[in-house]
């Protein structure tokens, strides 16, 4: 009988497949990087058949590790990176166009073109006018190619999230949908509907030919086409965005619960029960699931440049060779290095800022700074970014969070969550298992198809919980040293704290 639980996690710069056994126990892992397009300043592509190509390869490529045969999955369960956008042929299922990731700032203009419409946008979608969204990337794509608007409008065309992209592909063509978590990202679903919203199809010029069917996270959705994963067709039991993976799959499933990954970007996510909350502070509403997978809200705050900027030093400087190298450099690093800060707007500023225009500086650089401080320097700027963020989060909510739960990647840094302690003045407690963003999927596909009735406890990893260290004195200087950065990059310093 088959029962194993395949978790397939699409992300920014990697694909990730998880196996599990009925037990909840990890079988096996494979990852592997995608590209990473740059064609101009503040432009960020994918190659969408390179994302099918690596879905497919990996899961392969799992079951060989595992020693396991496709017959041997009972469902697969998506999550992804949730505002990048591909545009596709109906018939042949080939992109028409690179995938648009949600880094990229190339709709900057139409954004800013569209301005007073911002608070329609915010009350129907819960989100900010800005590029990191789907939809104006959309319209730019549609804008620049006319035959493509007429494509699109004849039915010819299919828009989706990346989620929607896997699931059209790996069905063969039959099933176009996309879920909430998902659809609530793209500035075009109305929250309190969950449906599309006529009113934002218009104003961005969407035509709904092209859209896919808006469907639960927890399924089953549809059934992969015999010969792509296995030689029999295999459900797909949830498609569900990664920062709302992470939060089912860390049991954040009730108001008041909190977590921040850090990934390429780092979010954090207040769970809000059913009720929907407006931001006063440049934070985003958004969709979430409870705890049998239902639908449900949170408020989110979102930052572009977290994991990302460790891969830069690595990629783009060559000043370190990988990741765990930052906490040797880190631990060198001279007695000044605090008064070095790097602000990574390498794609403008996300929350609580937002400001599309902004680009990265490192500031306080002396004769004596080495590469130590200024990669010990990228490594807090994560940390200062999550620590505003808290700060809106709690002024929105009227609640002060005594706790952070951490996952994600950069989450294995031990200087980073110590640092992260120190500048938030509470303690950070290190997740049990640190790709709750798959296994969140897992859990999630694995109810949806009768796998468990309730979720399995997650694989135990590296835990740990940090207590803050500095002073009140000492945290209000560091702070103080950062916002001060902050605002020498700024050009709409009045969305400022």
């Amino acid at each position: 009988m088959a029962s194993l639980v395949m978790a397939i996690d699409q992300g920014t710069t990697g694909t990730t497949v998880l196996l599990l056994d009925d037990s909840g126990k990890l079988v096996a892992r494979a990852y592997g990087e995608i590209q990473q397009y740059y064609p101009k300043p503040g432009w960020v592509e994918h190659d969408g058949e390179e994302i099918f190509t690596s879905v497919r390869a990996l899961a392969a490529h799992a079951l060989r590790l595992a020693r396991a045969r496709a017959s041997d999955i009972a469902v697969i369960g998506l999550a992804n990176q949730r505002e990048t956008l591909l545009v596709w042929d109906r018939a042949s299922g080939r992109p028409v166009a690179p995938a648009i990731v949600w880094q990229c700032r190339r709709s900057a203009d139409i954004c800013r073109e569209m301005k007073a419409h911002e608070g329609a946008i915010r009350r129907r979608t819960g989100l900010l006018l800005d590029p990191y969204f789907s939809a104006s990337k959309l319209k730019w794509l549609l804008d620049r190619s006319p035959a493509l608007r007429r494509r699109a409008a004849r039915g010819g065309l299919c828009f989706g999230t990346i989620e929607s992209w896997l699931i059209y592909r790996l069905s063969g063509g039959q099933t176009h949908v996309s879920d909430y978590t998902n659809a609530s990202r793209t500035s075009l679903l109305n929250l309190r509907t969950r449906q599309w919203d006529p009113a934002m199809l218009e104003l961005f010029g969407v035509p709904p030919e092209m859209l896919p069917k808006v469907v639960p996270s927890r399924g089953p959705l549809a059934e992969t086409a015999a010969g792509m994963i296995g030689a029999r067709s295999l459900p797909i039991g949830c498609a569900i965005g990664d920062q709302q993976a992470a939060l089912f799959g860390l049991g954040a499933v009730k108001a008041g619960d909190t977590k921040v990954t850090y990934g390429t970007g780092a979010f954090m996510l207040m769970h809000t029960g059913e009720r929907l909350v407006a931001s006063r502070n440049r934070l985003l509403t958004t969709l979430a699931l409870g705890p049998e997978g239902e639908p449900a809200a949170a408020l989110e705050g979102s930052i572009f440049v977290a994991g990302a900027v460790v891969q830069w030093l690595r990629d783009g400087l060559k000043l370190i060779k990988q990741a765990a190298d930052t906490e040797r450099l880190i631990a060198g690093a001279g007695l000044d290095g605090d008064q070095t800060f790097f602000v990574p707007a390498f794609v403008g500023l996300g929350a609580p800022w937002w400001d599309s225009e902004a680009r990265g500086a490192i500031m306080g650089l002396t004769r004596g700074t080495t590469v130590a401080d200024i990669v010990r320097a990228a490594v807090e700027s994560i940390a200062f970014q999550v620590a505003d963020v808290l700060g809106a989060m709690e002024r929105d909510s009227g609640k002060r969070i005594r706790l952070l739960r951490a996952d994600g990647g950069a989450a294995a840094n031990d200087y980073l969550l110590q640092f992260q302690a120190n500048v938030l003045g509470r303690p950070v407690q290190r997740a049990g298992a640190l790709e709750a963003t798959a296994l969140g999927a897992a859990k999630l596909a694995g109810m949806a198809c009768g796998v468990w009735r309730k979720p399995p406890p997650l694989q135990e990893a590296k835990s740990g919980r940090f207590a803050p260290e500095f002073s009140p004195r000492e945290r209000a200087r560091r702070l103080e040293g950062w916002h001060a950065a902050v605002k020498r990059v700024l050009t709409r310093p009045l969305l400022a704290r």
